[in-house]
Parts: C-alpha cells; structure tokens; sequence
C-alpha cells in the first residue's frame, strides 16, 4: 500500500513519549513520499482517546492489534504480529525505536520477512527518484557517519534514537482511522511467558529522561573531581551525564554516557564541564532545549552549539556556582 509505518510503543495503557518522536520523523517522510502515515501499536487494550493523540502528533491511520496477552512486551509474539501485519499490508517503509523492544523485535522482523535493517539511525531522508529510505548512523565506534539503503528488498526499515527529535506540536484538528484487528491465535508464542521485571537499580541512569543533566569530560582531570559535578547536580535535581573520554576512563559508568555511543538526550537543561564538544557527542546532545559549556578553551567545538559560554577553569568556575547557589538557597531565592 505504499505506506510510512511508525511503531508506537505503549505501558499500562499509556503511550510512550517515543511514539511522538517517530511521528516526527515520519511525517517527514511521508509527506516526501506523498503517502499516508500510519501509527502500529501492538500492546494491551487502548481507549480511543489515548490514541487519538497520534492523529494530533501527525498519523494519519492507526493500526492497533490489543489483547492483554500483549501488554508486557515479549519478542516472538509481538514478531509474530507484526510480520503478519506486514504480509497482510505491504508497508513501504517501517521506523522503531530503537529501545530495548524495538532493538529486540525489529531484527527478528527483517529476518522473517527478508529485508535489510538499519539500527540506531541518527538521520533519515527519502532519496530523490527511487523512494529509498537514506539511514545514517555512527558507524566504527561513532568515528564516521554511515549512509545505509535496502534497493532490493522491502520493506525499508529502520531503527532510531530515541530523543534524538522532537514531537511535532499537538494539533487537535487532526484526525483520521483507527484500524483495530484482533490477536491472531496462532501468533501466541506459548513457550514465553513474562514472570516480572525488575530494574537494576544499581546502575541505572534514565538520563534520556531527566529534565536536567551535568555531564563532565575529560576535563575534569580524575573521577573525585566528579564530586563538584554531583553538588551541581543536587542543586538542579539534575542526573549526572559523561563523556566517553570520561566513561572509559572509568570515572562514570556507561548508562550515563552521552553521545552516538551511549545516550541521545534531550534535556530542558544541559550543563556540561570539561567536554570540548566531538561531533559525536554534539550529536548526542542537540536537541536540547539549553546548553551550559564550562570550558577554558574559547575554541572549543562545544561553544557552537551553547546556549551560555563560560569561558574559565572549571575549577574555579564550578565551586562558585555551586557557592552561588548555595547561598540562594540560604536565603529562599
């Protein structure tokens, strides 16, 4: 049918902010192609007005296949369905997240309907006179940009970063068809059954969904200097973010690693000292609505995309701010 298909993805009856920012990127897309926009969501039972919020974030059509059976996210069954949606409809083009579910399902996808995947895509475009779908993504260990095509097999399919685009505005105008389809028996995959989840809380760093970061580079110099970030941190009840050079260096663990090679963040604030700003990790950062750069080197590639320069050693810098802020504090401000 030619159509641009985006996977919503949804928890407890709510849709993930994921779902909007593939229909950004869609809507793109699509109107490029001059097609429809269709929204997938494949989970547990969804009430209309929930997801009348994909019309207004840009679909044009929702297919939604529900059972509880699928609300918790288990790969062969939730494969199983989509495969069959697309032997049944012949999309053009399919985009995912690429979170743990779209990372997990989308191969196993590809495989059984022989096409070519291209995972955690950076940017996409529609090729002039061909309709193929351009992928790029960071490829030997983030040092060059690779652009991927499928001439020869459809559909065209793609993972992408999440926060690496914004939703479009929500226009409340819009509408279009909601498409409901009922669990096919026989895509059950029976032998998987989700006995619960469990975080690893020890580790875990859900920076794609802080409001505030404080990320530190290499120039901070060794890990007990990361301390004044934390105090930085604890004023802004931010999350602290890193480097790579700061991450293997082992001066912060790899959940909270910014960049292509670790997490596309897309904070309301990004205070980041001691990062001279590789196109790797400005990549990771763009869409932030604010960056702060620390950093005594006026040259530095992070000043370009800033918001607020400070041009100083951090070390000075850093502990006054957080005296500054220490006093504001004191004195209710």
């Amino acid at each position: 049918m030619n159509q641009l298909w985006t996977i919503a993805e949804q928890k407890n009856g709510k849709l993930k902010s994921v779902s909007f920012e593939l229909l950004s990127r869609g809507r793109k897309l699509a109107d490029k192609m001059n097609t429809q926009l269709c929204s997938v969501l494949i989970g547990g039972p969804m009430k209309d007005e929930t997801l009348q919020e994909l019309f207004y974030r840009g679909a044009d059509v929702i297919y939604v296949v529900e059972d509880e059976r699928l609300e918790d996210f288990v790969a062969e069954t939730h494969s199983n369905v989509l495969t069959d949606l697309i032997e049944s409809y012949k999309p053009h083009t399919i985009l995912a997240a690429a979170t743990t579910s779209g990372r997990t399902m989308m191969p196993h996808v590809a495989i059984k309907v022989n096409t070519g995947l291209t995972a955690d895509c950076t940017e996409l475009a529609i090729e002039e006179g061909t309709n193929h779908l351009l992928q790029t993504r960071p490829a030997i260990g983030g040092n060059i940009m690779a652009t991927i095509k499928t001439p020869d097999h459809s559909p065209q399919m793609a993972t992408v970063r999440p926060k690496s685009s914004r939703p479009l505005p929500e226009d409340t105008s819009r509408n279009g068809e909601i498409i409901r389809l009922a669990l096919k028996e026989e895509l059950v995959d029976t032998r998987v059954k989700v006995l619960g989840i469990r975080k690893d809380e020890e580790e875990f760093a859900n920076i794609e969904e802080a409001d505030v970061i404080v990320s530190g580079g290499k120039g901070m110099k060794k890990e007990e200097n990361f301390g004044m970030l934390r105090e930085l941190a604890h004023h802004f009840d931010a999350v602290i973010g890193a480097s790579r050079d700061a991450v293997d260096r082992g001066w912060a663990t790899y959940p909270h690693q910014v960049g292509l090679s670790g997490k596309t963040v897309s904070p309301k604030l990004y205070i980041c000292a001691g990062i001279s700003g590789s196109i790797q990790h400005l990549a990771g950062i763009k869409t932030a609505e604010y960056i702060v750069a620390i950093n005594s080197d006026p040259d530095a590639n992070i000043f370009q995309v800033a918001d607020f320069g400070i041009v100083g050693d951090l070390f000075e810098v850093i502990p006054a701010l957080n005296k500054k802020l220490e006093m504001a504090k004191k004195e209710g401000r």
